[in-house]
């Protein structure tokens, strides 16, 4: 098309540029060479009419059309020599005519205009008109051959006109056939080669997209287009491999959820057990354990008299030993208990779960002389208000009793707010420190197990469940709980709770008061 297009232009230029310089010729030179002829003919016959009246008035006004005639004559002659160019025979006229003009002025005119004396006419004889008319008729017959050669030269230049405005026609009407056909081969070629294998192309990829992902897409045609095909099929081979990962991904993840059933129904089971257990241990083990803390007892106030000392103290020991019983069972059960019987989620004031637990341990706190610092406000969080009365009496107990035998309890309670571990969210980060004993470093992750003691039952009453109770509580609300081993006067022990709301209002100034929620 581009070798088309480019061959037809300049052929159409060249023919159109013929046309153009063969009309322009025509136009420009040919018909102005006429009519300068005309002039140049006219001048003649001005010369020969003005010397012929000259002679028989002698008048001189006469004799202006002569010389009039000859500055015409010059004047037409050199515009036609310049229209007429390189035209030898329309040249040669021209040369032929202006010699016979010159002897004709030469051998008549002048000789006859010179003997004439302006005034006086005298008659010319007939020989010597006779003369002059021959020498002029020679130069008419010269006008006619050249107004034969300029007419015969118009036409011709009107034929060629013509052939070349033909030649053209045909020339552009073969080239709008040529841009026609090589059009309809294009069409033909791109409908061949590129719209059948896009078709191709696009019935496979429609199999595929139907779900016959095995189906393989073919590359033909051009190379751009073998090229898309090879793509789209690299595509379906990658789609079929994620597709046969993401079925047996979907496979494992059924046969994992069948087993997550499975565990579920299992836990289910396991936690009937276990309600059916902490009924058992909460009725069933307890009232045995009475019995034998009751007879134990009447043993030993019936026959104590007959024992000996040795014997009493086995009767002590086994009493210890079913009331030590009774309130494992029960600590137990509390720490079972946990998040599983209530499991209650409603706005909770940590500062109304605290004044709980302070009065709870009002009594332990007047013996020791115990004195709490707290926050004038504490935030409100979502949760389960028992649990965290629980937690607040737990290490708030936990310091009185693990109390320094030098000094009073001394409880501080701080709360700030700070960014939690989900983007965006908050959590509020509460520390009760004491000015105990401490816990030694090493111990700081053991005493957060059920039933770990770091003392004995001599030294300290208890059985040890209470900061995996401490620990439990605060998971089931979503925040975490560890001992500040940076603090080595006394304890710190530091949890998170996830903030509901954020509450400004919650500041971390610590207000001295005493347990009973009275200013010391």
């Amino acid at each position: 098309m581009i070798a088309l297009v480019v061959t037809g232009s300049v052929v159409g230029a060249e023919l159109l540029a013929r046309t153009a310089h063969v009309s322009d010729e025509l136009i420009e030179d040919i018909q102005p060479a006429r009519a300068e002829a005309l002039r140049l003919q006219s001048a003649l016959l001005n010369q020969e009419t003005g010397a012929r009246g000259y002679v028989i008035a002698a008048d001189p006004q006469f004799l202006a059309p002569y010389t009039q005639g000859q500055r015409d004559e010059q004047n037409a002659a050199a515009r036609m020599r310049r229209l007429i160019g390189d035209r030898a025979t329309l040249r040669a006229d021209l040369d032929a005519i202006e010699r016979a003009a010159a002897d004709w002025r030469r051998t008549y005119a002048d000789p006859l205009v010179a003997g004439v004396t302006p005034g006086t006419p005298r008659p010319v004889d007939k020989g010597t008109t006779d003369r002059g008319k021959t020498a002029f008729d020679h130069i008419r017959t010269l006008f006619t051959t050249q107004n034969g050669h300029l007419s015969q030269a118009r036409e011709q230049s009107r034929g060629e006109l013509a052939h070349v405005r033909t030649v053209r026609n045909w020339v552009l009407g073969g080239m709008v056939a040529a841009f026609l056909v090589t059009g309809v081969v294009l069409a033909v070629l791109a409908h061949t080669l590129v719209a059948r294998p896009l078709a191709g192309l696009r019935t496979a990829s429609r199999r595929v997209a139907r779900g016959e992902f095995q189906h393989r897409i073919p590359g033909e045609g051009p190379a751009d287009i073998r090229a898309l095909a090879a793509d789209v099929e690299e595509m379906r081979r990658r789609l079929v491999a994620e597709l046969d990962a993401s079925r047996a991904q979907q496979e494992d993840l059924t046969r994992q959820a069948a087993d997550l059933d499975a565990q579920a129904v299992e836990l289910r089971r396991s936690n009937a057990e276990l309600e059916q257990f902490a009924y058992v241990a909460s009725h069933d083990l307890q009232e045995p354990l009475r019995k034998v803390a009751s007879f134990c007892q009447l043993l030993e106030k019936r026959y104590g008299d007959r024992l000996d000392e040795r014997g009493t103290q086995y009767i002590a020991f086994a009493v210890d030993g079913a009331k030590r019983m009774q309130i494992l069972i029960n600590d137990l059960l509390t720490f079972s208990r946990v998040g599983r019987v209530n499991d209650a989620h409603v706005p909770v004031a940590l500062g109304q779960a605290l004044d709980k637990a302070v009065a709870n341990l009002a009594a332990a706190a007047e013996e020791s002389g115990a004195v709490v610092e707290r926050p004038d406000e504490l935030p409100e969080i979502t949760g389960d208000p028992m649990l965290l009365v629980m937690l607040w009496q737990n290490l708030i107990g936990n310091a009185i009793k693990f109390r320094h035998p030098d000094r009073a309890p001394r409880i501080r309670i701080t709360c700030r707010q700070e960014p939690g571990h989900e983007e965006g969210g908050t959590e509020w980060l509460l520390c009760v420190t004491d000015n105990g004993i401490g816990i030694p470093e090493e111990f700081a992750e053991k005493v957060f197990v059920i039933f770990q003691r770091l003392h004995g039952r001599d030294a300290y009453s208890g059985t040890g469940i209470g900061l995996a109770v401490c620990k439990k509580i605060v998971e089931f609300h979503g925040g975490r709980i560890w001992i500040d081993t940076a603090h080595t006067d006394g304890a710190r022990f530091c949890f998170t709770l996830p903030a509901t709301t954020p509450d400004p209002s919650a500041v971390s100034t610590p207000a001295r008061t005493t347990l009973e929620g009275q200013p010391a």
